[in-house]
């Protein structure tokens, strides 16, 4: 079914004015005292210990680079050990992060359910604010950092908690669908959360006729084509999906027909409609597991590209993909920052924190 309107901030005359999402706020250090930075010379100590991480990445990281990275790495790697720490790493993170420092790596969702049976006391997110603000949701009572504080994301900064009332205003009665891609503050104003692997089942489980669904407007779109339900949809995007064309992926398909084309339902509707598959990034991963094309493209964040290549170096990747400065602002050296100093707390109002956990944890126990 078509979308039946679409919402943004100049819809609404009475829309407070002012700062939009913020960052998730950083609190001081309450875990321990700063620890001394490590020596991170390459020695052949460091080269052995590390050779069989640069195993799962020597096909995306060349040998030159890896001296620069690998004592970083075995620091991180003993330091979290050392903390009680356990590393969540979102598959947009780059090859050095996801597949050597990482202790869970996945999509939101995977990240979100994992996160639940975390038991270490110090979560440190690599992924964006509103990933490490679902972390500390699920999990009040541990220590989440961020290596990164200015790590954002433009769905979350299109939306703001006062924005989901006034929607409810002119709808009344009508459910509310929030993308995990938001910030505590609008969590803890709707019904419901969802990711990209469940959107359409968490939409079609609220068992009503409308539903409103945000931020995203082409995931909206991508629902409401797989749902009879009348999908009411925020004006918000992705910047990094956003901008690929149905043409580019034409260009593709004219230069080798025989290429593969998986897409992220956050792409425009032309995307949509050129790709062999639709889905979210695990299912996109799991897909080129399935199929293992011989040449592939994946209209997504280029480094999932990196990850997945890195397990599957058979398949040839073609390059479109679209970097997130965002996820890149996660770095091993703040992440080793990160365990050092503990610094980059993330904390979330109590108050607003339990109407936040409601949503997210009625998603994670949604049966299937």
């Amino acid at each position: 079914m078509p979308i039946a309107g679409i919402y943004g901030p100049d819809d609404f005359a009475n829309r407070p004015q002012g700062q939009v999402t913020a960052s998730p706020r950083a609190a001081p250090a309450r875990t321990g005292p700063a620890l001394p930075t490590p020596s991170l010379a390459w020695t052949p100590e460091v080269a052995r210990a590390t050779a069989p991480l640069y195993e799962r990445v020597k096909h995306v990281i060349p040998p030159i680079e890896w001296p620069l990275m690998a004592p970083t790495i075995q620091a991180i790697n003993e330091l979290k050990r050392a903390r009680g720490a356990v590393i969540l790493a979102h598959n947009y993170q780059s090859p050095e992060i996801f597949h050597c420092v990482a202790d869970i790596g996945g999509d939101s969702l995977q990240l979100a359910v994992e996160a639940t049976k975390v038991k270490a006391g110090i979560i440190v997110q690599c992924g964006v604010h509103f990933m490490a603000e679902t972390s500390k949701l699920l999990n009040p009572d541990k220590t989440v950092l961020i290596p990164d504080m200015r790590a954002g994301c433009s769905l979350a900064a299109s939306i703001t908690g006062a924005d989901v009332r006034l929607l409810r205003e002119r709808f009344p009665g009508v459910p509310v669908v929030a993308y995990v891609n938001t910030s505590a503050e609008v969590k803890a104003e709707v019904d419901i959360c969802c990711t990209s692997s469940n959107a359409v089942q968490v939409v079609e489980s609220l068992g009503a006729r409308s539903v409103i669904f945000l931020p995203d407007r082409y995931l909206a779109t991508y629902v409401a084509s797989k749902t009879d339900m009348k999908i009411i949809a925020w004006k918000g995007a992705c910047e990094v999906h956003e901008r690929f064309t149905g043409k580019e992926l034409r260009d593709f398909r004219e230069a080798d027909p025989s290429v593969q084309i998986i897409a992220h339902p956050e792409c425009p509707p032309d995307v949509l409609a050129e790709a062999d598959f639709t889905g979210s990034t695990a299912h996109m991963i799991n897909w080129v597991r399935e199929k293992r094309p011989r040449r592939l493209v994946m209209i997504t964040e280029c480094s999932m590209a990196d990850n997945v290549r890195a397990e599957l170096p058979d398949v040839e990747m073609l390059r479109p993909c679209n970097l997130c400065p965002h996820m890149k602002r996660i770095t091993l050296a703040n992440i080793l920052e990160s365990l050092l100093t503990l610094r980059d707390e993330v904390t979330i109002d109590p108050a607003l924190a339990v109407r936040a956990r409601r949503s997210v944890e009625r998603m994670i126990n949604l049966k299937n």
